[in-house]
């Protein structure tokens, strides 16, 4: 199950967004061992103050197990303010019909139900949870910063980047920038690959072919 997570529902969700921060803490700072903000044993930083939509992958138990924040790209964002060595000197994009994803976090474990090429289940709920997301916002694309392992990842689970520079070293990390598409064939991609009958949004978006 995916929870679609907006700035009115933050008190409603409050426990689970700490619990969101927990897990991007563990998977950012203790497993990754990035240079990210944390208070505590919470990962949280400047944008997150910026009132994002985050999308959160529920296990079976209740547990928060995946999480991704997500941005318009009209306001700040982390590939325009943060990294924009990685435009390569291109514009960053401005456009409505554009959102970053930031923050891409999954803590499946090794007996964790898969789909194709051994990728985790929750890993392609949370992928089809972003395009179900673009798709009701109209998007044509998503932004992202990634490490070139997760670019692997997706083009291996059929969602390929397409790639706005060459990689770059930032901190312990081989960095690269992308556009991801959204689009209905896409998501069906993904689903066949996931093995995800229906759609993944706790409150499912109804879906139309524009």
């Amino acid at each position: 199950m995916i929870q679609l997570i907006t700035e009115t529902w933050y008190g409603e969700f409050s426990s689970t967004l700490v619990a969101m921060h927990q897990l991007r803490y563990r998977v950012f700072k203790i497993r990754m061992d990035w240079d990210v903000q944390h208070s505590g044993d919470m990962e949280i930083d400047d944008f997150d103050a910026l009132h994002p939509v985050y999308l959160t992958q529920v296990s079976d138990d209740g547990r928060v197990q995946g999480s991704v924040r997500l941005l318009p790209s009209l306001g700040p964002y982390m590939l325009r303010d943060t990294f924009p060595a990685l435009l390569d000197g291109q514009a960053a994009p401005v456009s409505p019909l554009i959102w970053e994803s930031s923050r891409f976090a999954i803590e499946a474990g090794p007996d964790a139900p898969k789909g194709e090429h051994s990728i985790a289940k929750a890993t392609y709920e949370l992928f089809a949870g972003m395009i179900e997301f673009g798709l009701s916002r109209q998007l044509t694309d998503i932004v992202t910063v990634t490490d070139v392992r997760m670019e692997r990842v997706l083009r291996r689970a059929g969602w390929q980047l397409r790639r706005i520079g060459n990689p770059q070293k930032i901190g312990n990390t081989l960095a690269v920038a992308g556009y991801l598409a959204v689009s209905i064939e896409v998501l069906e991609r993904l689903r066949k690959a996931g093995n995800l009958r229906e759609p993944v949004l706790w409150t499912p978006v109804m879906l139309t072919a524009a």
